[in-house]
């Protein structure tokens, strides 16, 4: 009887063993880029590839785009930045890429503004949504702004502006981040 308890003893042990590598393993490989899909929504990325949401906090990973999700606290449960980051250098065609509210948009779009150093707008356009944005939970989107680099000043200002079907000042917001102009290379005489 003690041999019979034993031997239950040990494939009980041996059991929760492998349940807990394999849980650790899934969690590793979703860490490494071999996550499973959490859900069938999908978004198209810059290269024009479809992906579905991925990774340990179920986001939107396109390939080679690098996932660090930027907002500023006061808009942080409203929009999230992908691409570009902050600060970051840029150059023509931007491709923006991140998830908002279902709030934020209207008709599936909203506007995003790029800005010279002194605020003049050098290109616009819309964000388009990646899925249901009839939603309040966060919905992906994509944008691809062309400009000309500005002839003075190396700053710039992406906007990314709620659409405001109500033209009410109280339900306008927008994310605001400060963007570097790529420079051109310099010839060496």
């Amino acid at each position: 009887m003690k041999a019979f308890l034993y031997i239950i003893l040990m494939i009980a042990l041996i059991s929760a063993m492998y349940v807990a590598y394999e849980q650790l393993n899934k969690k590793d490989s979703a860490v490494d880029g071999d996550a499973v899909m959490c859900t069938a929504d999908a978004m198209i990325c810059p290269d024009g590839t479809a992906v579905g949401r991925t990774g340990p906090q179920c986001e939107f990973v396109c390939p080679d785009v690098e996932v660090v999700t930027t907002t500023d606290d006061e808009h942080a449960d409203l929009i999230h930045l992908t691409k570009p980051n902050p600060e970051a250098v840029i150059s023509s065609p931007l491709d923006i890429v991140g998830e908002a509210r279902g709030t934020w948009f209207f008709e599936a779009s909203f506007p995003v503004i790029l800005t010279d150093w002194d605020g003049k707008i050098i290109a616009e356009g819309f964000a388009k949504a990646g899925g249901d944005w009839m939603t309040e939970d966060f919905v992906p989107f994509v944008a691809t702004l062309t400009f000309t680099k500005p002839a003075y000043g190396d700053r710039g200002t992406l906007i990314l502006k709620k659409d405001n079907p109500s033209g009410l000042p109280e339900h306008d917001d927008a994310l605001e981040i400060t963007v570097w102009f790529n420079q051109p290379d310099v010839e060496v005489q």
